[in-house]
């Protein structure tokens, strides 16, 4: 996203018990799945599988009711919620495109557990079709703002995309297609054709088709001498890309999925081969990519591992345990002994930020930034007891209500894969 968000208030919309909802599809594979993983990927053994799958129901449900929301007079959409503390800007804001990729993915994954996910999900895509990009039509607007009781896109730059939110909203229609099918009787949303329409307009809006980089979004030309090469790291999601590029045929995705393998690999190599941390930003520069300086694009931390790379154990983890791709093996590894070095073994002294050396640049914790190393911590049963920890750690005394939207919302992605329960079109669990 273009601006680092993680707080929220509470609004006064329409909440779910308000809905009627219509009846559904029966899911393909309903929560919880087991998903079968790569051979030596691991999970937490401290607890049971009955154990795991109900802490991630639980926390679902409170997801759910704390943050789907649907807009002043229009009950059949929803949106995720996700500035009800007002830390982000402006104060107005009330959904972004990441949340809504975050809330469709989590409402595909746990159908069968919530019989109302199909028709939250159809909700979800109804709102994410009214705020398109101007500049690419399939692809969503970053940010809407609440004007006059009516939610419209961000008059100051909220109609055009950003990468992140344009890839998990185009995974999580393919998920769709998986789980309900694409055709289930009147008014039924074709989910594989909207998926591909959307992939064909990442192709064009938010990649770099001259070196197959992911961009930061559609605002972005090829030419800009600034950002037409500049990447976000936390948009690394090289398993949806795999993805794409099965569903599609499109050689063009194994050509953006090498490039961001090889992306990663640099910034490893050049800038924390002793950490495995990435940068917020990276920029091209002279040939070759480097973490962006600082206020890049959204703080002084751009060039750290901060608010937005936290995500990238999740996401560069997620493709090794799914498809067992080593090419970021190293990196993933050296950023496992790294942080349990550097803590003890004890998730409690994970901070939220770090230079890529591993100098904080907190004092503080934060389940954003804790959680996605339980994903990283899968790859290798060395790190079973760390994975143990971690899981207490994210989920012992800690309801929806003791954090805000983006811990939550990170943490309840995270643990779907951390129990065993995330699958893709091309990795279904049976």
């Amino acid at each position: 996203m273009k601006k680092t968000i993680f707080c929220f208030i509470i609004m006064h919309y329409i909440s779910l018990g308000s809905f009627t909802f219509l009846s559904a599809a029966d899911p393909n594979y309903p929560f919880p799945t087991h998903n079968t993983y790569f051979a030596g990927t691991i999970k937490p053994i401290n607890v049971t599988q009955t154990q795991m799958d109900q802490v991630v129901e639980d926390l679902y449900d409170q997801w759910k009711q704390a943050y789907l929301f649907s807009p002043p007079g229009i009950p059949n959409q929803l949106y995720v919620s996700y500035n009800q503390d007002q830390n982000s800007k402006p104060k107005n804001a009330v959904s972004v495109s990441e949340g809504h990729g975050y809330g469709m993915m989590i409402c595909a994954f746990m159908a069968g557990h919530d019989p109302q996910a199909q028709t939250i999900f159809d909700n979800l895509f109804r709102f994410y079709q009214s705020f398109p990009s101007v500049i690419t039509a399939p692809l969503m607007g970053w940010q809407q703002v609440l004007l006059n009781n009516e939610i419209v896109p961000n008059p100051k730059g909220g109609d055009d995309s950003a990468t992140d939110g344009d890839l998990d909203i185009a995974f999580a229609l393919l998920l769709a297609d998986k789980q309900w099918g694409s055709y289930n009787g009147p008014g039924s949303i074709d989910y594989l054709t909207y998926a591909k329409q959307m992939m064909s307009g990442i192709l064009a809006g938010d990649v770099n088709e001259e070196v197959y980089s992911l961009k930061l979004g559609d605002w972005v030309e090829n030419d800009d001498e600034e950002y037409g090469k500049a990447t976000r790291p936390s948009d690394f999601m090289l398993n949806h890309l795999r993805n794409f590029m099965a569903v599609s045929g499109d050689p063009s995705w194994g050509l953006v999925l090498d490039k961001t393998y090889a992306i990663i690999n640099e910034l490893y190599s050049d800038f924390s081969p002793q950490t495995g941390l990435m940068p917020d930003f990276a920029e091209y520069i002279d040939g070759q990519y480097v973490p962006a300086g600082p206020d890049f694009l959204e703080s002084g931390d751009d060039s750290s591992y901060s608010w937005n790379a936290c995500r990238t154990p999740w996401r560069i983890g997620t493709d090794y345990i799914l498809s067992g791709d080593t090419r970021a093996l190293n990196q993933l590894t050296t950023l496992n002994n790294w942080i349990r070095a550097k803590t003890k073994n004890n998730p409690a002294k994970i901070r939220s930020g770090y230079e890529l050396d591993g100098t904080p640049l907190v004092t503080y914790g934060n389940l954003a930034f804790s959680t996605p190393f339980a994903v990283s911590a899968m790859i290798n049963a060395n790190n079973q007891n760390w994975l143990n920890s971690l899981w207490n750690h994210t989920t012992v005394d800690r309801p929806t209500s003791s954090a805000n939207y983006f811990d939550n919302t990170l943490r309840l992605l995270c643990l779907i894969m951390v129990s065993g329960n995330w699958w893709t079109p091309i990795n279904l669990p049976y």
